[in-house]
């Protein structure tokens, strides 16, 4: 097996990825397992802050670091909640409490239409200069309350109308491949053999 560090100590998305890597025979290991705190985000696109984590857990690993990030930009809100989605009703980070700002921020809107985006990117080594980045966008909408218990952050309000079922209902097999981080990853995996 291969190792790849994850730069992330997110459980839920940890199994994600695992699900989408185990059958190539990559063996993710959390970050934090090794001690390796997470990273500062400070940066305005997701894009670059993908890339300061892997590029962190990487120095501080010594092995291939995969990162993520990724959230929900709503359309009536100019994108938001964004690049800040994890934090989105300020800290400690809350799922709860960022669904409940999310309602309330979009109640006197009409326009519900949102889509999850994610990037994630590969670094064989602190300072790669060719890192492998992806990305995935998944389409959908807000609901006015939650539905679902499967999933994390905001999936129990992200409505997906061909399916008529929220990312929260959605059995994690085709939750993996119709979410953002699904088709990103498929897109990493075509690009593994480099590795």
């Amino acid at each position: 097996m291969k190792k790849l560090v994850l730069a992330s100590n997110n459980v839920k998305k940890m199994m994600e990825l695992n699900a989408l890597l185990a059958p190539l025979g990559f063996e993710i290991i959390p970050q934090g397992q090794l001690g390796i705190p997470e990273a500062e985000e400070p940066h305005c696109t997701f894009v670059e802050n993908a890339l300061a984590k892997a590029r962190h857990a990487a120095q501080r690993s010594g092995l291939p670091a995969l990162a993520d990030d990724s959230g929900l930009c709503v359309e009536a809100l100019g994108g938001a909640p964004g690049v800040y989605s994890a934090r989105y009703a300020g800290e400690p980070k809350s799922d709860a409490r960022n669904n409940a700002k999310l309602l309330a921020d979009l109640a006197a809107q009409g326009n519900r239409k949102a889509h999850f985006y994610c990037v994630l990117v590969l670094v064989r080594s602190a300072d790669d200069p060719q890192p492998i980045i992806a990305e995935g966008e998944w389409p959908g909408e807000i609901l006015e309350a939650q539905r679902g218990a499967d999933g994390f952050g905001y999936d129990p309000l992200f409505y997906i109308p061909a399916y008529e079922k929220t990312a929260a209902e959605l059995d994690s097999a085709i939750k993996n491949q119709l979410s953002h981080r699904g088709q990103a990853m498929q897109k990493l995996i075509a690009c593994l053999p480099a590795l």
